[in-house]
């Protein structure tokens, strides 16, 4: 199977209006409890990623050792993925979302517990490996009931709001601080709030899909291997802003609450652009939308070193984090296009294992191009990453 996406069959006057009669009444509570639940579990991802970060700096540890540090948290992704969807079968879905919750709360209070950055390491594990199966869940959940004519605002508004719990998570830096245990509780609370939407929501939930073959997570990647590959270039752009643009901005003499501000733009212009990019999807088709959103991505990347001192950087900065993080909305799309049943639930787990290789492999090299070439490996990385992606995406328009 290769990624070209096929177009949705025209269907007559009395299909559908029945279809349309189906979508008014498409489980809207049950997406919006999906939603909240999930951006409640970003608010503390968000939070965890830019803190360690400032702790790091300031205690001199080197570039390439912070942005090891942070690659454990996907490196939790990446094992956790496989697993999940047999987890799923076997706990299920929302038993298995409330457990996570838990135990990465319980993880967080051992990391604020334990400020030695040998200590974090397998603890920055275990919260990525507690968080993913969330996020499979929801986005399975979500895709399986989102009817196909607004998939693409759905998942924007999705990816809208879980950007704007990530986006919290930084801000709240600006007025806690990052001393002590206050921005530590705001992730504490914040997890254990998740399980507690979670459970409130559980009669409106649906059930996992089961319908169609067993489809494995290593199966998926000859079914798409350029939409996984997308997936691994968005995940590693926001990965090593999240855990680098502190040590980037820092480099420059930028104080910790303007790259806490900075990090919170790109985030919030992550959450702002997304529905206006899924609306943009649904007109133009989401592959077209996706390079737009790669080489907009690598246009930041060009213009960031000569306007970092400037305000031109907080329009760019917000612009540049909706577009990059466009590339997985269009890449959501994407699967709930092409996907159902139990295909779409090892498709969704596949994400989070690319999206966590693309954490360990983006921070590290970051951090460690950072210490070859200076502080403008950064904008090369991320900008090199970019350019490779919108080759295979003209190449594959070429083709077909």
């Amino acid at each position: 199977m290769n990624d070209t996406i096929a177009s949705a069959p025209h269907q007559g006057g009395a299909k559908s209006a029945e279809s349309a009669t189906r979508e008014n009444r498409m489980p809207w509570a049950a997406m919006a409890g999906i939603i909240a639940t999930v951006t409640v579990f970003a608010v503390a991802q968000g939070l965890t990623y830019p803190l360690l970060s400032f702790i790091l700096e300031r205690q001199g540890m080197t570039s390439g050792l912070i942005g090891l540090s942070a690659a454990m948290t996907p490196l939790g992704f990446v094992v956790s993925a496989p697993l999940i969807p047999a987890l799923a079968r076997r706990v299920g879905g929302t038993r298995l979302a409330i457990l996570c919750s838990i135990l990465a709360a319980l993880t967080l209070i051992a990391i604020a517990l334990m400020q030695d950055v040998w200590a974090w390491m397998p603890l920055r594990f275990l919260l990525g490996f507690f968080a993913n199966p969330l996020y499979v869940i929801s986005e399975t959940w979500l895709i399986s009931i989102a009817p196909a004519s607004r998939r693409g605002r759905i998942m924007g508004l999705y990816s809208s709001v879980v950007s704007g719990g990530v986006a919290i998570g930084p801000l709240s830096l600006g007025l806690v601080g990052t001393q002590g245990w206050p921005p530590f509780m705001i992730g504490i609370v914040s997890f254990l709030l998740c399980g507690l939407i979670v459970l409130a929501v559980v009669p409106r939930l649906p059930g996992m899909p089961h319908e169609g073959g067993a489809t494995s997570v290593v199966g998926f990647f000859a079914l798409a291997p350029l939409l996984l590959f997308a997936v691994f270039a968005a995940a590693a752009f926001e990965q090593v802003l999240l855990s680098l643009f502190a040590v980037y901005g820092a480099a420059l003499g930028s104080a910790e609450e303007r790259m806490a501000s900075l990090i919170g733009s790109f985030i919030a212009g992550n959450a702002a652009l997304q529905i206006l990019l899924g609306r943009l999807a649904e007109q133009s088709g989401s592959t077209r939308t996706m390079l737009f959103c790669v080489l907009a991505s690598l246009a930041g990347c060009l213009l960031l070193p000569s306007i970092f001192n400037t305000w031109l950087v907080w329009p760019v900065v917000f612009v540049w984090g909706g577009v990059s993080f466009g590339i997985y909305t269009m890449s959501l799309i994407q699967l709930g296009e092409r996907f159902t049943g139990q295909a779409l639930v090892a498709g969704t787990a596949a994400f989070a294992f690319v999206w966590g290789t693309g954490g360990i492999v983006g921070s590290p090299a970051t951090g460690l191009a950072m210490q070859l070439i200076g502080h403008q490996g950064l904008p090369s990385f991320l900008g090199l990453l970019c350019c490779v992606l919108a080759v295979f995406l003209l190449a594959k328009r070429r083709r077909f």
